[in-house]
């Protein structure tokens, strides 16, 4: 059986070769040293702001946590061949298993996008808390109604819709009125 490498051990991994302390790292992603410690040992996957935080911190760019290769060409994202879904969670103790991740581009190496389909089940045990990170994100719906809460604005975005906004406002995206929804989402942060 192949040995996985996960979000956590890939963080702890670059912040030791970098020799930064665990409370240097906390420090600089504004996250507690106890809250960097579960998501190193994989107790707690953070939700993307947190992540985003965390490479800015160590000096490297989000795909870093991400990558499974160093393949430098073009990479074909084959339905079956798709990679089991990532999961994140917040910085709080709330899960957010209502969101199901998959990485379009996991095998390119020095990507500065992240490109996703997101599976959002109907209800989140969270509510739905705002985040904020550095970047760009662009969000096509491939099925159903998301509501995305951003700053002190609320839209809903149907089935063949779009929407393209500033990260670094306050946001939230989940699926409208109790249903199901897919999206493509397409993550871009500056390094």
């Amino acid at each position: 059986m192949a040995h996985t490498i996960t979000v956590g051990s890939r963080i702890r991994s670059i912040r030791e070769s970098k020799n930064i302390t665990a409370e240097q790292a906390a420090e600089r992603a504004g996250l507690t040293p106890a809250q960097l410690e579960r998501i190193e040992g994989d107790r707690n996957l953070p939700s993307l702001a947190p992540l985003v935080r965390i490479a800015r911190a160590l000096g490297v760019r989000l795909g870093t946590f991400l990558d499974d290769s160093d393949g430098l060409g073009p990479v074909l994202s084959r339905r079956e061949d798709r990679p089991e879904s990532i999961s994140f969670s917040s910085e709080t103790a709330c899960s957010h298993n209502n969101l199901k991740f998959f990485s379009l581009a996991q095998s390119k190496a020095g990507r500065h996008m992240e490109p996703f389909l997101i599976d959002i089940e109907s209800e989140s045990d969270c509510g739905y808390p705002l985040s904020t990170h550095e970047g760009e994100e662009f969000l096509y719906v491939l099925d159903g109604v998301i509501e995305i809460y951003y700053g002190k604005e609320k839209y809903v975005v149907r089935e063949g819709e779009s929407i393209y906004y500033d990260s670094i406002v306050e946001h939230n995206v989940h699926a409208a009125g109790g249903s199901r929804a897919r999206i493509l989402a397409v993550v871009y942060t500056p390094f």
